[in-house]
C-alpha cells in the first residue's frame, strides 16, 4: 500500500499532499469479511467478493467511463454461492433460452440491489411472508451504501412528501432497535446511535430561515429545540464562539451503514430469503407486459414481482425493462480524521447544508457537516457535484470540506486527515425518491432515488414496498414517488 510522510492540519497543501497517495474509493478487500459474515454469507463467497473487488479497483477508471451496465443480481439458496441444486419434484424450474443453465428458484420477489435500501425492502417482504431473493451485480453494500456517512436525518427535511418518509423511517428505525439478534440487539449490532443533530447559523438571517422552518417541521411531529447562541457550548463545548444559535434535533441518529444493511439481510435470510451478490441483471422476463423475472448470467429467475432497488444504477435497470426513471449520480466525498477522545457529541452541520441538498447545481457545492464515530474518527463532509461516474480525486472538495469543519471547531485544525473516500448518491430531478408499482411495466416496482437520503429512508421505503406488494394501506401516500412522474412531467 502507497504510504505518506505523516502531514498534520488540515490544509489544502496537506491534502493535496496526502491524498493524492492514500485516497481510497472503494472498501479495502479485507472489509469485507466482516460485512459477509454480519450477512452470513460463507467465507468462499466472501472470497470472490474480495477478488473481484481488487480486479475492481484495478479497473476503476475504465469502469467510471462506461457508467455501470445493469446493476445487481445474484441468487444462492440456503448456502450462498453453491452451484444451484436439481429442484425437488415439483419445483418450478427456470430455464434460460440457451439451455445452459437453470435455476429451480421462483420467489414471490426478486430484489435488484443489496444495498441498504434493497436490504430493508428484502427485510419488510419476508417479515409479509413472502419469499425473496435479492440479487447484486457486486458485494453486500458494495455501492452508495458502503460510502455513506450512516445518516438518519429528520432535520435536514423540508416540509413535503420526504419529511413523511423520514419521520416514517424514523419510528421504523427505533422500532428494531431493540430487536434481539444473536446475544445483543439490532441497534448494537449496526452501531445504531441517537446523538441528535445540531444545526447551527453563522448569522442572524440563515438562522431566521432555520427558525421559519423549524416551526413548520415541528406542526407536523418533529422535535426541534432553540438552541441560543450562548447555550451552544453547552450541547457542543468545542464550536466555534461566534455562531449565532442554532436548533438541536433528538430524533436525528446515525448508523454503520454496511452493518445494518448485512444484518437486514441476515434477517431477511432467516425469513427464507436467499441472496446472490455478484450477479448482474441482464433483462426482465416477460409475459406480455408483464415482468415475471430477471435473466442473469447463472440462469432465469421467475418470480411474482421485480424490485429494483439498484442505487445509482436504477435508470438502467429501469431502462432495461423500457420505462424511464431518470436516477442519475451525484458525487460526494467525505474526509476522515485520526482517532480522537470523543469531542464532538452530535451530528453538527451549518444551516447551508439543507439548501445544498435541494441544490439542482451540478457543480460543486460544499457545506460543513461534522460528526463522530465510535472509533473515535471524526467524519466530515459534505460536498455534492453531479460528474457522472467520475472517480477522480478532488483536492478542492476536500480542501473546502476541511475549511468548514476548522470553521466549525476550531480545534479540528491541528488534527491529522488520515483518508478520505467518496460515493455516487442516487439523484433524482425533483429530489424524491421513486418508490412502488410502475403502471408502465407491471409486476415491476421501483425503491430508487434517494440521494443521500437512502439510509435514513430505507425503513420507510422497505415497509412501504411490502404494504404495496401484498396489497395493504400504504402508511403514507405513494403517490408523490410514482415511478411515472417523470413520463407525465415530459407529456
Amino acid at each position: 500500500m502507497a504510504t505518506s510522510t505523516p502531514c498534520h492540519g488540515f490544509n489544502r497543501a496537506c491534502i493535496q499532499h496526502s491524498f493524492s497517495l492514500v485516497a481510497y474509493v472503494r472498501p479495502h478487500p479485507n472489509d469485507l469479511y466482516p460485512v459477509a459474515a454480519a450477512a452470513g454469507i460463507t467465507l468462499a463467497a466472501t472470497a470472490v467478493q474480495c477478488h473481484t473487488t481488487t480486479a475492481q479497483a484495478k479497473d476503476s477508471s475504465r469502469n467510471a467511463a462506461r457508467g455501470a451496465h445493469a446493476r445487481h443480481p445474484s441468487r444462492a439458496r440456503r448456502r450462498d454461492c453453491a452451484p444451484p441444486r436439481q429442484p425437488s419434484a415439483g419445483g418450478r424450474v427456470v430455464t434460460r433460452h440457451d439451455s445452459r443453465t437453470r435455476l429451480a428458484i421462483s420467489p414471490d420477489l426478486v430484489v435488484i440491489g443489496a444495498g441498504i435500501v434493497g436490504a430493508a425492502c428484502a427485510y419488510y417482504a419476508t417479515q409479509a411472508g413472502l419469499s425473496v431473493a435479492v440479487v447484486d451485480r457486486g458485494p453486500i453494500a458494495g455501492g452508495t451504501t458502503g460510502a455513506g456517512e450512516g445518516n438518519i436525518l429528520v432535520s435536514d427535511k423540508e416540509l413535503g412528501p420526504e419529511l413523511d418518509l423520514a419521520l416514517l423511517s424514523n419510528q421504523q428505525w427505533r422500532a428494531l432497535a431493540d430487536l434481539p439478534l444473536d446475544g445483543t440487539t439490532f441497534g448494537r449490532a449496526v452501531e445504531l446511535e441517537t446523538k441528535g443533530g445540531l444545526v447551527v447559523a453563522t448569522g442572524q438571517a440563515p438562522l431566521e430561515v432555520m427558525q421559519r422552518l423549524t416551526g413548520k417541521q415541528q406542526a407536523l411531529g418533529v422535535e426541534a429545540l432553540a438552541v441560543p447562541a450562548h447555550e451552544l457550548h453547552e450541547h457542543e463545548p468545542h464550536l466555534a464562539d461566534d455562531l449565532a444559535g442554532g436548533y438541536l434535533y433528538p430524533q436525528d441518529m446515525q448508523v454503520q451503514p454496511m452493518l445494518a444493511t448485512a444484518h437486514l439481510l441476515r434477517l431477511a435470510r432467516r425469513g427464507g430469503a436467499t441472496v446472490l451478490p455478484h450477479q448482474p441483471v441482464t433483462g426482465y422476463l416477460r409475459d406480455g407486459d408483464r415482468v415475471v423475472g430477471v435473466r442473469t448470467p447463472q440462469g432465469d429467475i421467475s418470480s411474482g414481482a421485480v424490485l429494483n432497488a439498484a442505487g445509482t444504477w436504477a435508470g438502467e435497470l429501469a431502462a432495461l425493462a423500457a420505462v424511464r426513471v431518470p436516477v442519475a449520480p451525484r458525487r460526494g466525498f467525505i474526509l476522515v480524521t485520526e482517532p480522537l477522545p470523543p469531542i464532538i457529541r452530535h451530528k453538527v452541520y451549518l444551516t447551508d447544508y439543507i439548501g445544498d441538498v435541494a441544490s439542482d447545481s451540478a457543480a460543486l457545492q460544499t457545506s460543513a457537516v461534522v460528526e463522530g464515530t465510535r472509533a473515535g474518527t471524526v467524519l466530515i463532509g459534505a460536498s455534492r457535484e453531479r460528474v457522472g461516474f467520475d472517480h477522480t480525486f478532488s483536492p478542492a472538495a476536500l480542501g473546502a470540506l476541511a475549511h468548514g469543519a476548522v470553521r466549525l471547531f476550531p480545534s479540528l485544525a491541528g488534527v491529522s486527515a488520515i483518508r478520505a473516500y467518496h460515493g455516487f448518491r442516487p439523484y433524482c430531478p425533483d429530489h424524491l425518491p421513486v418508490i412502488g408499482p410502475d403502471p408502465r411495466a407491471p409486476g415491476l416496482y421501483h425503491a430508487c432515488g434517494h440521494e443521500g437520503a437512502g439510509i435514513g429512508l430505507s425503513m420507510g421505503t422497505g415497509l412501504l414496498i411490502a404494504q404495496a406488494l401484498t396489497g395493504g394501506p400504504p402508511d403514507i401516500d405513494l403517490h408523490p414517488f410514482r415511478p411515472d412522474r417523470f413520463t407525465e412531467a415530459s407529456a
